[in-house]
């Protein structure tokens, strides 16, 4: 009995490693799941970065257009700003939504790397992003005229992402 008490311990952490290498090492850490896309785009009612507000979110997606989940002290938000104000210079209509930080921080943000939104919607406790399967900033989204999401990207928007969105934006699906 003395032996088997000795062993059982051995025994679970052997079992418990075997699961960890079975299962743990094939998770892929850059799947993110996409299970907005096809459906219609959640709504909720958040505020107006400038104060002027509160509006829903649906409102605002007179699409088609690109919905970008951000923060001020994320780098990869900082690395694809460059992206997002070369697309508001070809004319597309993005909607800013600022995610668990102080409107303050928000506005210092946009002051420094430019604001290429039309609208900048304040979701402080993050409900809108878990309504929208935000798993960690940047996130955006493609939403077509219809309301429906067409497409979602997780990180930060490179040039090539920037245009491989607006071939899908430009297609009769999201018009």
């Amino acid at each position: 009995m003395r032996r088997l008490v000795a062993i059982l311990p051995l025994a679970i952490l052997a079992a418990l490693a075997l699961l960890f290498a079975t299962f743990g090492l094939h998770h892929d850490p850059h799947f993110t799941p996409d299970a907005l896309v096809g459906q219609s785009a959640p709504d909720a009612v958040l505020p107006h970065l400038d104060g002027s507000g509160p509006a829903h979110l649906a409102g605002a997606l007179k699409g088609p257009v690109l919905v970008n989940f951000f923060f001020s002290t994320c780098p990869p938000c900082i690395e694809e700003a460059p992206a997002l104000m070369a697309l508001k210079s070809q004319g597309v209509r993005l909607v800013g939504v600022a995610y668990k930080e102080p409107p303050a921080d928000t506005q210092g943000f946009l002051s420094r790397f430019g604001n290429p939104f039309a609208e900048v919607l304040v979701d402080r406790q993050g409900r809108a992003a878990i309504d929208w399967g935000v798993s960690g900033a940047p996130e955006t989204f493609l939403v077509a005229a219809d309301g429906k999401v067409l497409a979602k990207h997780s990180g930060a928007l490179t040039p090539a992402d920037a245009d491989a969105l607006l071939e899908r934006m430009s297609s009769p699906t999201s018009r």
